[in-house]
């Protein structure tokens, strides 16, 4: 009854060629271990767009699951409820900060966290879908890059997504967990991910080389300036 973890950093169908699902895409349906998987897709930090919404389901559409879309905006308590029937949750872009608090406002935050102590799914998603799962990440939720301490707090630390391919958000980050603003985590780059089950680290992955993960930690080594990142090894899918 694994539950796992999947945050990437970005990438996904959302921004792939024609809007084809990418190898993150299949890696997250292949770990539910289900012939026709029931996958939710939770758009809330993209305030519902009907585009996302109608990406995935033409992305997704190829991978022969079942698909579902967790809308808030209408017949919220129903779309909450089904998330218990879900093998995989995929958490789509958009603005942290924003989807945190209408989560909660409806009692979606409770939802996940009891369908994750259930085991056997899968919880995933890219840029906001990734830093949810932490105790607090970097996000431009207030329209500047801020460290943020929020989320779900189903993985100890923070996350950084985005981290090579957004102008701030590294210095942000390694000075946020340098202070101690937030605890060391993890930061990937779009196309890569780590993968986590139970709770532990399985690996790092990524779509195609030069997509990198890094693990940031406090330091108190002097030529460290407070913070040590170090390049993870990355299997690529």
């Amino acid at each position: 009854m694994t539950a796992h973890i999947v945050a990437m950093g970005g990438g996904g169908f959302a921004t792939s060629q024609l809007g084809a699902p990418t190898a993150l895409d299949r890696y997250i349906v292949e770990l539910t271990g289900k012939s026709a998987p029931l996958v939710c897709f939770i758009p809330t930090a993209a305030a519902d767009d009907p585009h996302y919404i109608n990406k995935f389901l033409v992305a997704y559409g190829t991978l022969g699951i079942r698909p579902m879309v967790m809308t808030l905006w209408q017949d919220a308590a129903n779309a909450v409820e089904r998330i218990q029937e879900a093998d995989l949750i995929l958490v789509g872009n958009g603005a942290t900060v924003n989807m945190y608090a209408l989560w909660k406002a409806h009692g979606v935050h409770k939802a996940i966290k009891k369908r994750y102590e259930a085991g056997d799914v899968v919880l995933a998603g890219t840029s906001a879908g990734g830093n949810i799962w932490f105790e607090g990440c970097v996000t431009d939720s207030f329209g500047d890059y801020r460290a943020w301490r929020g989320g779900l707090g189903l993985l100890d630390g923070s996350f950084c997504s985005h981290f090579g391919d957004e102008d701030g958000r590294v210095q942000v980050y390694t000075e946020a967990v340098a202070s101690g603003d937030l605890p060391g985590g993890f930061a990937a780059d779009d196309g890569a991910a780590v993968h986590f089950a139970d709770g532990k680290l399985v690996g790092c992955f990524a779509e195609a080389p030069g997509q990198r993960v890094f693990s940031v930690q406090p330091s108190t080594m002097p030529t460290a300036s407070g913070v040590l990142v170090e390049q993870q090894s990355v299997q690529l899918l």
